[in-house]
């Protein structure tokens, strides 16, 4: 594709963007006002569907198919970075050093990973009832799984980061998703349209499907992120070109 063919391609996908964009401004309701329909049916859906905390069920109702496409984004980035970053022909790979590790750093890091493993799991479980949910709680159980990497080195990583089984989680969780929210097309006429007993307003076990989807999405969050990390690390540590290594 030349530069030309680029630019007509980026100026006409511009233009369409900004007509609908201006398009969409002009039937935003005027700041200042009294009339705030957006946050009026934010809370009736809440509310309806016994769930405590509102963004979740902006998330997993009002806003489903862009919740969607959030959790397809990193899906995707996953998938293009694991092809990107592969082994090329004229790339090695080569064990990982050992690398020494100060006591305090260790302690630290040795400390607060299960502390992180337990907050996020916490964040996940809790997402309809407090801040948080899926997306920032997968966010905190990748974070807890690369504190080996701060608390040992590279080694004590790999060992403990099944990358094989995390793929698999990422591909079953992302696919979960869109299999509820046709569950609930089916059954209800909606995508995401809640199929499961509501339960008591602000219980762990409230607000039907959003406890499931804020798992899978935790599952798909943590999982992918691992992976992609994985991916660039590898880089980093791991795999050099045959010229340096011909060198050395």
């Amino acid at each position: 594709m030349t530069a030309r063919t680029r630019l007509v391609m980026f100026l006409v996908a511009t233009t369409v963007i900004a007509a609908f964009f201006t398009a969409a401004c002009t039937e935003v309701p005027r700041f200042g006002s009294d009339f705030h329909p957006y946050g009026q049916r934010a809370v009736t859906a809440a509310l309806a569907h016994r769930t405590a905390n509102v963004v979740s069920s902006v998330n997993f109702d009002i806003r489903a198919f862009d919740t969607l496409g959030e959790e397809s984004i990193l899906f995707t980035t996953v998938l293009g970075a694991t092809l990107l970053l592969r082994l090329a022909r004229d790339e090695r790979e080569h064990p990982p050093a050992a690398e020494r590790v100060l006591p305090t750093t260790r302690l630290f890091g040795t400390v607060l990973m299960p502390i992180t493993l337990v907050v996020g799991v916490y964040i996940v479980a809790h997402g309809q009832l407090s801040p948080g949910g899926g997306f920032q709680g997968g966010v905190v159980l990748a974070t807890a799984l690369h504190l080996a990497y701060v608390a040992a080195d590279y080694r004590v990583l790999e060992r403990i980061r099944p990358l094989t089984v995390l793929d698999v989680a990422d591909s079953l969780a992302a696919a979960s998703f869109t299999i509820i929210g046709l569950a609930g097309l089916i059954a209800g006429g909606a995508f995401l349209k809640n199929v499961l007993p509501l339960g008591t307003f602000n219980q762990i076990t409230s607000g039907g499907t959003l406890p499931v989807l804020n798992a899978a999405v935790g599952v798909e969050v943590a999982s992918g992120l691992i992976v992609l990390l994985a991916h660039f690390l590898d880089q980093a540590v791991e795999i050099t070109d045959s010229d340096s290594q011909e060198a050395h």
